[in-house]
């Protein structure tokens, strides 16, 4: 039965809920100094080698969300599928990260998003934690693993942490998915990111990938689902393709934060597909993405020269991108060949000493045992 929660009792609950997230990650980070100087913050989180974070940026948490929000700073979140996107985003100081099962369209080449499974999520969202040491990475729950009752909505949400090293879930859902939550987050202490407004897990139901809340009825939905969604233990909500009035109403409604991602200006933070906003996604790009590069003609352009200087042997170069026999023994090996096998090896052709010197001293650093 779905509860109706007034704007103060709502208020309340949101601070309560944010309140249980942040004594979760407090244990985290005193069971973490107990084990000693190769602790970690978090458990999810790669040690590095010295047990220390990295240096530049503290581990972000639920605390540090937190107090973005109350200063009113903008929290950045955007989508990672992998290690390199994860390494970029870390780079970037991206506060939160998040394996969205929108790379079952932009990575895996499905047609929706609904078709991804939990091994597929498990599988992307552990290369992302390998790469991420400072953000904070919330995972989706994909379509089908938390819909059918509280109890399978749990087990899923833990093997996301415990197996694709998630820190937090995300579920598509409005006030209908409450008691799913609830379970998350008051029975198995997993901090959970509600997700209303188009929710592309079930875009046929919507009538496909549409604006929603144009309507003063379909507004006030959104903003009773975002109420519910706050009630039942939700740390922050992701407000997704609404009248940036709408958006606004919400955010101003609740004590939690919320993500936007075409959902106008006004929110707490904002998100985009990372494929959208690198101009890498070959199929469409929504109105609500900016385009911050436009990598795909670069891209193929690169690899368009790289398969031309190879048909003309211009890559490979000798003394510049390979690997050197000590003199002596090239020649013995020279030797070697032309008596065994009647071989007559070409020299390499002269490059200059310092290329050579500096472009192995490279290939070494980056290879971490090949010997030149």
């Amino acid at each position: 039965m779905n509860k109706v929660y007034s704007r103060s009792s709502s208020k309340t609950i949101g601070t309560m809920a944010f309140a249980l997230a942040a004594r979760n990650s407090k244990l985290m980070r005193q069971v973490a100094v107990a084990r000693g100087p190769i602790a970690r913050a978090y458990s999810a989180r790669p040690a590095s080698e010295s047990g220390r974070e990295p240096a530049g940026r503290p581990k972000v948490t639920i605390h540090t969300i937190k107090k973005l929000y109350s200063e009113g700073k903008p929290i950045a979140m955007m989508t990672a599928y992998d290690y390199p996107t994860a390494v970029a985003c870390e780079q970037a100081g991206i506060d939160l990260v998040l394996v969205g099962d929108s790379l079952a369209m932009v990575a895996l080449g499905h047609e929706d998003t609904s078709q991804i499974t939990m091994d597929e999520m498990m599988h992307h969202s552990r290369a992302v934690a390998r790469g991420t040491r400072s953000g904070f990475i919330v995972s989706d729950l994909p379509f089908g693993t938390y819909h059918t009752d509280d109890s399978t909505a749990v087990t899923n949400a833990i093997r996301m942490v415990k197996e694709g090293r998630a820190e937090a879930v995300k579920l598509e859902a409005g006030r209908r998915a409450a008691s799913r939550i609830d379970a998350i987050v008051n029975g198995a202490g997993i901090p959970v990111v509600g997700h209303i407004g188009l929710t592309p897990q079930t875009a046929v139901a919507l009538g496909g990938f549409r604006v929603q809340g144009k309507s003063v009825a379909a507004a006030q939905s959104l903003i009773d689902d975002a109420l519910a969604l706050q009630g039942a233990g939700c740390f922050a909500i992701v407000l997704e393709a609404m009248p940036s009035l709408v958006a606004e109403t919400i955010t101003r409604l609740l004590s939690i934060p919320t993500i936007g991602i075409g959902a106008g200006p006004h929110t707490s933070g904002q998100v985009l597909v990372y494929s959208d906003m690198m101009g890498i996604f070959d199929r469409f790009t929504p109105k609500f993405c900016r385009r911050f590069a436009d990598l795909a003609p670069q891209m193929e352009s690169a690899l368009a020269e790289y398969k031309g200087d190879v048909r003309a042997r211009k890559f490979p170069q000798e003394g510049v991108h390979t690997y050197a026999m000590p003199p002596v023994a090239e020649e013995n090996w020279r030797q070697h060949v032309q008596q065994m096998y009647g071989l007559e090896l070409d020299k390499p052709v002269a490059v200059a000493s310092n290329t050579i010197a500096c472009t192995s001293k490279a290939a070494v650093k980056e290879s971490g045992s090949l010997q030149v």
